[in-house]
């Protein structure tokens, strides 16, 4: 098995890489990396329905989905990502004891006892230290995990906080849990231990097991990059793939109030309405047209509404509040 630590912090660049080496290599791989600071959402999630999007401009936090099903995840520099790629045997799907085994064993080895429970979690006494996910490409499959070993947890909770009022959606949603850093579990004579020094002693720990470290060729790093931007840097697999929804937001301004409600299918405003008790010179139903047919995406929307008269509409109101109440 190889086992490959890969350098890169970049979200899009690294979900690119783990398709790339489930779609392209017949080896056993080990991957082991971080990103900065990004939520990374399950294949089946409503992106809409899973972050607080002024957070996550706020903090400058990136948004990308992933292959795996499953919930959303926050990821910053102080947590560790593991990635196992192998060849699919029958009943090895959703068989997470398996892969989550030597990652346990390696937490024994710095004094902490750690648990697999539930449907695809590790635990510390009961605290979630790690979520789990995995999906199969024809004979490979890639199992993937979390491990907060020194994570900002404010910023998670943060960032993983959806207004519920906002919208319906018919995506999976996240399951809420008690979460914890490995940092705050281990013993005294492990304490000066950095995130650097753990992701080193895991690697240490599977070559120990017969993992050969290698590094990334050349030809992986190209077609990671070229995936990014094909895919994962694209509006359309992070945002548009998202099942429908429908979505709604107040807002009260100096001249008034005004309430949008629209319906969104394969990130497109298939229908709007936009109430309130707001004054403006012309029927609101031209507003609502003209902004049907359009993508749920910030940077299109600010284009669409530059080209409107707002005020002809909704008296009062600035184009960066009424953009607000879309997100």
């Amino acid at each position: 098995m190889k086992l490959i630590i890969n350098p890169s912090t970049d979200p899009a660049f690294n979900l690119a890489l783990e398709e790339v080496l489930l779609t392209t290599s017949q080896e056993e791989i080990i991957l082991l990396w971080r990103n900065r600071p990004a939520v990374i959402i399950g294949r089946n999630q409503n992106a809409h329905a899973e972050i607080d999007f002024d957070f996550l401009k706020q903090h400058n936090i990136t948004l990308i989905r992933r292959l795996t099903g499953g919930g959303a995840v926050f990821h910053d520099l102080g947590n560790l990502n593991f990635s196992l790629f192998t060849r699919y045997e029958e009943g090895r799907f959703n068989d997470y004891k398996h892969f989550t085994k030597p990652v346990i064993g390696y937490l024994e080895t710095l004094g902490i006892h750690a648990e697999q429970t539930g449907r695809n979690d590790i635990t510390i006494e009961g605290a979630k230290i790690s979520g789990n996910a995995q999906t199969v490409y024809k004979n490979r499959i890639l199992h993937h995990g979390t491990l907060l070993f020194h994570a900002d947890l404010s910023r998670m909770a943060g960032a993983l906080r959806p207004d519920p009022e906002k919208i319906a959606s018919k995506g999976i949603k996240s399951v809420s849990s008690r979460v914890t850093n490995i940092y705050s579990h281990l013993p005294e004579n492990h304490r000066e231990m950095t995130i650097e020094d753990f992701m080193s002693g895991l690697a240490d720990f599977f070559e120990s097991n017969g993992a050969v470290k290698t590094a990334l060729s050349e030809d992986q790093i190209q077609a990671a990059e070229e995936l990014v931007k094909q895919k994962y840097g694209q509006w359309a697999w992070n945002f548009g793939q998202s099942p429908d929804y429908q979505y709604q937001k107040k807002l009260r301004f100096q001249g008034g109030s005004v309430q949008l409600c629209f319906a969104v299918e394969k990130g497109i405003i298939q229908t709007i309405r936009i109430y309130g008790d707001y004054f403006g010179a012309m029927p609101i139903e031209e507003l609502e047209k003209a902004l049907t047919g359009i993508a749920h995406q910030e940077d299109v929307l600010s284009a669409v509404l530059s080209e409107i008269d707002l005020q002809s509409f909704i008296s009062g109101i600035s184009k960066e509040q009424f953009l607000a109440l879309f997100f």
